[in-house]
């Protein structure tokens, strides 16, 4: 089990991301857009740098949303492998059968 204030730190990133995420769209394409001066680009540039880090979309890392595990994780079922193995042990997970040979 992860420890709770990182789960949280990773909630409270998330949060911000969806908080910013159209400042900071409008933002970048104000920078990348060739056509307008660059001294509107530089003052987007700036105006981007201000805002929180830990509102960048990479900021975020996946983790088991059981657990909090952040390695070994399967993005299609949100899970970590370990926990992944358990579900699947005991039928939780449909279609997917423990394989033994």
């Amino acid at each position: 089990m992860a420890k709770k204030s990182m789960v949280n730190r990773e909630v409270k990133r998330a949060k911000l991301v969806k908080q910013h995420a159209a400042k900071r769209a409008a933002l970048k394409a104000v920078i990348y857009d060739q056509t307008k001066p660059i001294e509107d680009r530089f003052k987007a540039t700036q105006k981007l740098a201000q805002m929180p880090r830990n509102s960048s979309a990479t900021r975020i890392h996946n983790r088991c949303q059981l657990t909090g595990r952040p390695h070994a994780y399967y993005r299609k079922l949100k899970l970590s492998r370990i926990m992944l193995r358990e579900l699947a042990s005991f039928g939780q997970i449909p279609g997917m059968v423990k394989s033994s040979w």
